[in-house]
This record gives structure tokens, sequence and C-alpha cells, in this order.
């Protein structure tokens, strides 16, 4: 199986980790593992004015604070991952990538780091329930 992550570091990552480690059937080098992390896009007119390689290491760093403990996880279960990182609005690369990559499955925290607007599920959850037709695995 396909699987897609998308993860932000959030304590909802860390807890739709533990569940996949506690289940099985979403573990094992049977499955093929894709970790995706969305990055917001650094402002247009700042970006304009900034060094692009400037901006590039932003967006590179931003990610590997997230992907360190992730790829810690997965080397702990003696898995292989890949990991993507997508600079833009964060649900619709999460979407796009589901369904652009064939993936079986698309598993994610059900909240991130984003405000307490949405109490029973997060907005970026939500976005991507609406956008994507491949079978998302809300871990709240």
């Amino acid at each position: 199986m396909k699987i897609l992550v998308a993860v932000d570091g959030s304590a909802y990552t860390k807890r739709m980790l533990a569940y996949l480690a506690a289940h099985d059937e979403w573990m094992g080098e049977h499955h093929r593992y894709t970790v995706l992390h969305g990055v917001q896009a650094v402002p247009a007119r700042a970006a304009a004015v900034l060094d692009k390689t400037l901006v590039k290491s932003y967006y590179d760093d931003e990610a590997e604070k997230v992907f360190k403990p992730i790829r810690t996880f997965f080397d702990k279960q003696r898995l292989k991952a890949d990991y993507v990182t997508k600079v833009g609005p964060v649900a619709d690369g999460i979407a796009a990538l589901a369904d652009k990559g064939n993936f079986d499955l698309l598993v994610m925290g059900s909240h991130g780091h984003g405000n307490l607007g949405n109490l029973v599920m997060g907005s970026v959850a939500t976005k991507v329930m609406a956008h994507c037709r491949t079978p998302l695995l809300l871990v709240r």
C-alpha cells in the first residue's frame, strides 16, 4: 500500500504516529511511505526583496524541524520513507499530492498548528477532505 503521511510537528502529528505504530496493518515493509510537510509561502513582496537562496534555505529549515523527529520515528520502526516539502497553501498541497501521487491512503492528524477556530476538526483537515479523492485516515 502506498501511504502519504501529512505532518506539521504538532501534538496531533505525534498522536497520529503513535496510532500508526500501534496498528500493525498500517506499519511494515510491505507499505511505501511518503512524508509530506507543507510550508506557508513567504509573502510575495517579502520574497521579491530577499535572496532566493535565503528563501529556499528558510523553507528547507522549517521542513527539517518537522522532519527530524519523524525520521527518528521511521528509523526506530526500521521503515524507509520519502520526505517531501510543498510550499504554499497547505491543504491544497496535501490534496494535490495525494491525488496526483496515486496514494492508496492519506494519514494525518485532525488538527495542527493553525488557529483554534475549528474546534471539531482543523481547517486544513476540513479542506483536504473536501478536495481530496484519496481515502483519508484522520487521527484525533
